[in-house]
């Protein structure tokens, strides 16, 4: 599946230097791998290690990862970069009703990933708030995606779009946490398995690098 023209394939155009820059886990910047791949737009995935970040975290802007550096310059927050880089691709949407769905999508899947408490250092407190949103937030989000997606083939339009690419990545976190959490939703497993199969997001799935998270 191949997207239209992409913005870089123009006559006589230099492809820019990308080094992508975050923790060793898919986390925030898998987003962006899957964009790179699906593209098949070369990048330094550099990882750093968590011994090493109070070191590194002052030296970024706002102190904050992921960053994307294009030709030295540095870019930061994951989903305005996932943005930059799907822009005028069949990615982001082919009209822009449909670039503002794939928008609420994205936007609706993180602002619940964004509710997990991920740096809470009290194990108690951190095991009961993880609890509380897989068993009694997870099943609502849940079903208002599967009624978005119905019999559709995808949540957008009629070819992959980086919401299904943000869905595949969410869910596995998710899963990981709580593996039965998909049980009852057969078509949101069928889509996480179509970008699963997607040749170039196969491919980066297989050779990435194994992390929990």
């Amino acid at each position: 599946m191949l997207c239209a023209a992409p913005w870089w394939s123009a006559q006589n155009y230099t492809m820019p230097s990308y080094k992508l820059i975050y923790f060793n886990m898919r986390g925030r910047a898998e987003i962006i791998r899957y964009i790179f791949a699906f593209l098949d737009i070369k990048y330094e995935d550099h990882r750093i290690e968590q011994a090493d970040w109070p070191e590194i975290k002052p030296t970024l802007p706002f102190g904050k990862i992921p960053i994307l550096e294009v030709d030295g310059l540095k870019l930061h927050q994951s989903l305005a970069i996932a943005r930059y880089l799907a822009k005028n691709t069949d990615l982001a949407g082919k009209t822009e009703l449909e670039q503002c769905q794939v928008d609420a999508i994205v936007d609706t899947l993180d602002d619940f990933m964004s509710r997990f408490p991920w740096a809470e250092k009290k194990q108690d407190i951190k095991e009961q708030m993880f609890n509380e949103l897989l068993i009694y937030d997870a099943p609502h989000l849940l079903q208002d995606l599967d009624t978005y997606l119905g019999e559709k083939e995808w949540f957008i339009g009629n070819s992959v779009t980086w919401a299904d690419f943000y869905w595949e990545i969410c869910s596995t976190t998710l899963l990981v946490l709580k593996p039965d959490l998909l049980d009852i939703h057969p078509r949101l497993v069928a889509l996480r398995k179509k970008v699963q199969a997607i040749p170039a997001i196969a491919d980066w799935i297989q050779r990435r690098p194994h992390t929990r998270l």
